[in-house]
């Protein structure tokens, strides 16, 4: 995966949701995508950084119980991250899906489980990136 830095200005902590056995889904959706697809997503990522929850369409849309998406497309595919808020200046990436037409409800319950346990033990369900 690439790496990516936040700006000197940011204001919004952003991490990454861990599972159960410490992975996290979201690097592994995006190590998994074409190298300009991955540079779009962690764009995406550091403009969330920056603005937080005043980002908004094109870049960020939400779509409902407290879970937003990050949008990116490249090449006439549309990838989506899904987010949450964990606090007024927290942001927690829960995982990604390339999306065909609209984010599957199955992938919003999931980030609203993830929401749930990253409200009951912030430390274990969730990695600072690099």
């Amino acid at each position: 995966m690439r790496t990516w830095k936040r700006g000197t200005l940011a204001r919004t902590e952003v991490y990454f949701y861990r599972d159960e056995d410490g992975s996290l889904p979201l690097v592994r959706w995006l190590d998994a995508l074409p190298s300009r697809a991955q540079l779009k997503c962690t764009e995406r990522i550091s403009r969330l950084a920056e603005l937080g929850n005043e980002l908004r369409r094109p870049e960020a849309d939400y779509l409902r119980d407290g879970i937003y998406e990050l949008r990116a497309s490249c090449q006439g595919v549309h990838y989506r991250l899904l987010y949450f808020f964990a606090g007024r200046a927290v942001v927690v990436l829960s995982h990604g899906i390339t999306k065909e037409h609209e984010v599957p409800k199955k992938e919003i319950d999931r980030a609203i489980k993830r929401k749930e346990q990253v409200a009951a033990d912030f430390e274990r369900y969730t990695c600072k990136p690099e």
